[in-house]
């Protein structure tokens, strides 16, 4: 069964912006939107940037690269919602403090 992992502090993600962290061997885009932070795969499946740099805009992000947008909650492939292409997401939850990641097994 996969655990929970602290990747940062409350308070150490601006609102409106993600950061990247290693989780069990991934890396892990975490954003803080509307007051909730939310994790997606952190690499953009087109060409690889990393998309916790990306401009982030009504919930979801902009790769900095090439501009695919991904909902930031969903994973969902904004510029094509119908499409069977979206990122994974995982858990999170606050502990104390912390915020944390799980991973699934």
């Amino acid at each position: 069964m996969a655990e929970f992992q602290t990747v940062a502090r409350v308070g150490e993600i601006p609102e409106g912006e993600g950061r990247s962290f290693e989780v069990a061997g991934r890396m892990v885009a975490v954003f803080y939107v509307a007051g909730k932070y939310s994790a997606i795969y952190d690499t953009c499946p087109h060409m690889g940037a990393s998309l916790a740099s990306g401009y982030v805009e009504n919930g979801g992000v902009m790769c900095p690269w090439h501009a695919w947008r991904f909902c930031v909650t969903t994973g969902t492939w904004l510029d094509n919602p119908k499409s069977t292409l979206c990122q994974p997401t995982y858990e999170t939850r606050i502990v104390d403090d912390e915020i944390q990641v799980r991973i699934p097994a």
